[in-house]
């Protein structure tokens, strides 16, 4: 007979049939057909049955939106990652509700223990328990609901699920224990890195586990719900030291590299963006495995390239914003964050090539653009026989 806290489980075929052990002793069964001669075998055995219009174990999730995420192909990739990453190191199988096992994960048995876990299993990914032992009980509070695990010298795991009234037996046991951790078993603590739950073997996800989702399972629902060439929304909330810019696009994280922020030149992402700035981008990619969104603000704006390919052959005239060993970049547009192209030396007067500093104005002639490479091509010394852009013939503007 099952006591309090013990393992329960449910068995259904959906519709049609059910039976539902419980941790309080009973037994609930179900059925879509009437049941006058089971019900009647029953009472001859000396039971006691009684009817009810629904088990108290039927499925009813606290959060009806939550989808559980299925073990498929990306969450084990995900897992091969956070793993080889020394990220996490624990797989928890629960094969009936209060019932689990434990598996120490590596690099190289990922594999091997996937093959021995229980059907339909609830999964939850951890990181390493603590070496130091001390500080793990340390960790415990005063008082609560806590489950204890710890591996042995002989890298067998246990686990048990205690309150104060049981801190001092437990204890004992960890005193020759390699490793051992404490997690919370309140809502909204000491929450595993992602969970999932095996499906069958058609990929179909018939388990129906009532289960906290992590922030990575949140993630993980609202990745699904993206695609590539997506436009969405979003919030800037940083801008990373190293150039990288974070969005908001509705509780997930995305990010914009540098190449992405925009089709003209800037010195840093400040230049274009700014914190807590609502902007409009478009998804590139959605890495599941990683659980990564990079996003690109210039791809929902026009790209200005063709045009200034359409100018070749005009002088303009525009102010020296860099001199290098093989020539000098001039300005072309009248703006901050306009283009700029390379006059080569072999392109520039030898006259006034020494006497050139940065913020002179140089009159130059587009002489090629290439859109693909993103280079604009000057010439300082074919502007002779040119007319600077807006010249008239009498020299009016």
């Amino acid at each position: 007979m099952l006591r309090d806290n013990g393992a329960w489980c449910r068995l259904e075929a959906e519709g049609a049939f059910t039976v539902h052990v419980g941790w309080d002793q009973y037994l609930y069964i179900g059925s879509s057909r009437p049941c006058e001669a089971a019900l009647a075998r029953t009472r001859s055995l000396g039971l006691f049955p009684e009817r009810l219009h629904a088990s108290p174990y039927d499925f009813a999730p606290d959060d009806p939106e939550h989808v559980q995420r299925p073990a498929d192909a990306d969450f084990w990739a995900r897992l091969h990652w956070t793993v080889s990453a020394h990220r996490a190191t624990f797989l928890e199988e629960t094969h009936a509700a209060n019932a689990s096992r434990w598996h120490r994960l590596t690099r190289d048995n990922i594999e091997a223990v996937r093959s021995q876990l229980a059907p339909r299993a609830q999964l939850a990914v951890w990181p390493d328990l603590l070496t130091d032992v001390d500080v793990a009980i340390a960790a415990l509070p005063d008082e609560g609901l806590v489950e204890i695990i710890w591996e042995n010298q002989d890298e067998q795991i246990a686990s048990t699920v205690v309150d104060e009234t049981r801190f001092e037996a437990v204890i004992s046991h960890l005193a020759s224990a390699r490793a051992a951790g404490v997690i919370s078993m309140y809502a909204g603590e000491g929450l595993p890195l992602f969970t999932a739950v095996l499906p069958d073997r058609d990929g179909v996800l018939r388990a129906r586990w009532q289960t906290e989702p992590t922030p990575s399972d949140r993630d993980w629902a609202f990745l699904k719900t993206l695609r590539r060439g997506q436009v969405v929304t979003g919030t800037v909330t940083t801008i990373a030291s190293f150039g990288v810019t974070f969005v908001d696009i509705g509780g997930f994280t995305a990010m914009i590299n540098i190449p992405e922020l925009s089709w003209r030149p800037f010195n840093q992402p400040s230049d274009v963006v700014s914190v807590g700035q609502k902007i409009t981008a478009e998804v590139l990619d959605v890495d599941m495995v990683r659980e990564r969104v990079p996003l690109s603000l210039r791809a929902v704006q026009e790209d200005p390239w063709p045009q200034v390919a359409q100018r070749i052959g005009q002088v303009v005239t525009g102010p020296v914003t860099k001199i290098v060993p093989f020539g000098l970049f001039v300005r072309i547009e009248d703006r901050e964050d306009g283009f700029w192209g390379l006059v080569h030396t072999s392109e520039l007067d030898e006259s006034s090539g020494n006497d050139i500093e940065v913020g002179n104005a140089l009159t130059v002639k587009i002489i090629d653009v290439d859109i693909a490479r993103r280079r604009i091509a000057l010439s300082h010394t074919q502007t002779r026989t040119s007319r600077p852009e807006g010249d008239s013939k009498d020299g009016s503007a």
